[in-house]
């Protein structure tokens, strides 16, 4: 491997322990069981049948053969997913199975024991429960609730004098989620380019997990990190914007030669993608389709998002939050000493409502909120939900905080 790149052997160590994955387990758990699941982050998936549009493509689906495709993706599907990125080539890019997958095996080659990863927070926590079991030291890097001056949106915005001052020479990597996962924050280019500099002068490498990329309301494409900076790495996958989450196709964009070392890692996780996966996800990316899923997620989220924001001010002061500019979730804040974790137990106990806990993304005192489900089943759901906030907004210091 070349040492420009600082590559290492993947640093597997003995015993190595992962810490229970509370939101996942806590929707595995629930989400087939409540009558009104908002714990969802993208928007509602399609079927097969809307995905195949003539009879070709059915029939050629029905004829796949259900063999081993190559191990990191058909060339047709790697050349689909570089064509969105840039220069990228076929080359760059490692197919995995889903997002959580790409994000998995570029932790795995590039932490070990004793190194620092600076991780922005909010956040799906997958990434820090990665890199603590493979040894590693997470390092929060903490988005500010930035009010809007002059005239300008309210946004979650990144702290980069903060991120300066944290990532310190051999720092390892910076891993950031843009768009954000749980805020719907987006970065500019700047941001970006500003983040690149500070990882060249702390030696780090950046992973950008990219998943809600192409979900904007405004319907216009967040710039990727992609070719900004010569360690860039980005995850992505066809879950989130293209509502094709079990299709389990995800993506890592790398230089060489760590897409090399990144297609080793998993030959040993799950080998290759599925056959059928691979084949419906060429279909979804080729342009005209891609265009046609990302106009359907943003129309979901267009229609969906005021009916959110308007509930969400009926009860102000009591709950606030910024407008996501991405993705099909709100991070959702509430005026009162309970826990996020007790709450979501009683939302779900009393209304059959399941959110997610502030606690599970790193943000104790928020709910987040999905809103990407057909538009009567949020209303249906929020209506529910409401009836425990209002008890709750009503007696926020005598409210009982757990079931019984």
């Amino acid at each position: 491997m070349s040492a420009a790149f600082g590559c290492r052997s993947v640093g597997y160590t003995a015993g190595m322990k992962l810490e229970p994955f509370a939101m996942e387990r806590l929707q595995s758990l629930w989400e087939h069981k409540v009558a009104w699941n908002l714990a969802e982050s993208g928007v509602h998936p399609l079927r097969v049948e809307e995905l195949l549009e003539n009879e070709e493509e059915r029939s050629a689906l029905m004829r796949q053969d259900l063999g081993y495709p190559q191990t990191n993706g058909t060339f047709e599907l790697r050349a689909a997913v570089a064509a969105m990125y840039g220069d990228a080539s076929p080359g760059h890019v490692q197919i995995t199975n889903g997002g959580s997958e790409a994000n998995c095996i570029a932790l795995l080659a590039l932490v070990q024991p004793g190194d620092r990863v600076v991780v922005m927070m909010p956040n799906y926590l997958q990434a820090p429960g990665l890199v603590r079991a493979l040894g590693g030291t997470v390092v929060p890097w903490t988005l500010l609730e930035d009010p809007g001056t002059g005239g300008s949106a309210a946004r979650w915005r990144p702290d980069l004098d903060a991120l300066q001052a944290l990532a310190t020479p051999g720092t390892r990597a910076i891993f950031i989620c843009n768009p954000n996962n749980p805020t719907g924050a987006r970065l500019t280019a700047a941001e970006l380019d500003a983040i690149c500099r500070i990882a060249s002068g702390a030696g780090a490498w950046v992973i950008s997990d990219e998943i809600y990329r192409g979900a904007e309301l405004d319907g216009v494409d967040t710039t990727t990190a992609w070719g900004r900076y010569e360690r860039v790495v980005v995850t992505s996958g066809l879950s989130k914007a293209y509502a094709l989450p079990g299709l389990r196709i995800g993506w890592t964009i790398a230089p060489d030669p760590l897409v090399d070392e990144l297609w080793g890692i998993h030959d040993y996780t799950t080998i290759a993608p599925g056959a059928i996966n691979d084949r419906l996800a060429r279909i979804a990316l080729a342009p005209a389709r891609r265009e046609l899923l990302l106009a359907r997620t943003r129309g979901i989220l267009r229609t969906n998002y005021p009916a959110l924001r308007r509930w969400i001010e009926r009860r102000a002061p009591f709950l606030s939050h910024i407008p996501p500019q991405a993705g099909a979730i709100a991070l959702v804040k509430y005026a009162a000493p309970v826990p996020s974790a007790d709450l979501v137990a009683r939302i779900r106990e009393e209304e059959s409502v399941l959110v997610v806990s502030g606690s599970s993304v790193g943000m104790e005192g928020y709910l987040r909120i999905g809103f990407g489900c057909d538009p009567e089943f949020l209303l249906g759901a929020l209506d529910r939900l409401g009836t425990v906030i209002d008890t709750l907004s009503s007696s926020p210091d005598t409210y009982r905080t757990a079931p019984g």
